[in-house]
């Protein structure tokens, strides 16, 4: 299988190179503008094919391409290699307005191809299974922080670029409509600094929260259920709490950082879906939610 990487920043280098460069089978071709860079992580990596046109990689015979290029960017690119029949994936968001991802995933569907989203948070292997398999009794609750330090910033890049993960992350059911939202907002100098959306299904209650005036860069997950909490101050650690007893949640040792972070499994539910040629129905379904919620909330802070 022969994958394309197209941009090579902070997120490709850091995040996805480590990992996909040593899996076993996959065969790399890389696309940066910037020929340096591109230079010098062929060397790096030894990848023979390298090019500065993404254009280029429709001819080198790509079996998938992941986008890691700016936001503004990715519909350009994902539209050219849908229409080359190219499975695609693309780190969040997909477009930062609802109307170009929903024509992605129009033509994605059309040409029959996979349109895969890159939200790690959804492979965090420490917190996940909590919401897959529950312990004991119902989710009651779920309230996803992630907060930063002095970056207030304009409502779609606020909301696209950033927000949009605790929002997915809590999307659970992946069909949230736009009347069930409710949302806070905090303005500082004329930008937006903290954003809350929440909505409820039945007894369970979904909180997203993020505030870029926090006194430190941090993401915490809470789960409540019947008699018990389960709390995570990092995505690797946490603690659970069942009747009053408390007992500390923690990775097994040497685990990876990539694979606390959800990137090791996220990629390989990828390359399984280029190896298919297709995505489950339900995964698709989120990813246009999660961007439609995102969308709404957009609509109603610009308004």
């Amino acid at each position: 299988m022969k994958i394309g990487i197209i941009g090579l920043g902070d997120i490709a280098q850091k995040a996805y190179l480590p990992v996909i460069t040593q899996w076993p089978g996959i065969e790399l071709a890389f696309c940066t503008r910037n020929p340096a860079v591109l230079k010098q992580l062929a060397q790096t990596h030894r990848i023979p094919d390298a090019v500065t046109d993404y254009r280029e990689l429709a001819g080198l015979g790509v079996d998938g391409v992941m986008i890691h290029s700016a936001t503004s960017s990715h519909f350009e690119i994902a539209q050219f290699f849908l229409n080359h029949g190219i499975a695609v994936f693309v780190d969040k968001p997909l477009s930062d307005t609802y109307a170009a991802c929903e024509s992605l995933h129009n033509l994605a569907e059309a040409k029959q191809l996979p349109l895969f989203m890159g939200f790690n948070r959804r492979y965090l292997p420490l917190i996940q299974p909590h919401l897959k398999t529950p312990q004991k009794g119902q989710l009651m609750g779920i309230r996803w922080q992630k907060h930063r330090l002095n970056q207030p910033g304009d409502v779609r890049t606020f909301v696209f670029d950033d927000f949009i993960h605790p929002l997915d992350s809590v999307n659970l059911s992946g069909s949230v409509r736009s009347e069930d939202l409710h949302v806070i907002t905090q303005y500082h100098q004329g930008k937006l600094a903290r954003l809350d959306v929440e909505w409820q299904v039945d007894q369970t209650i979904y909180q997203a929260s993020m505030n870029r005036l926090n006194g430190v860069t941090a993401e915490q997950v809470t789960l409540n259920f019947e008699n018990r909490t389960v709390h995570f101050d990092s995505l690797a650690t946490g603690t659970s709490w069942i009747d009053g007893a408390e007992s500390k949640l923690t990775l097994p040792d040497w685990t990876p950082m990539l694979e606390s972070k959800g990137f090791t499994a996220m990629i390989a539910h990828w390359l399984d879906v280029v190896a298919l040629g297709r995505m489950e129905h339900a995964l698709v379904q989120r990813n246009l939610n999660s961007h439609y919620l995102a969308e709404v909330v957009c609509q109603k802070l610009e308004q």
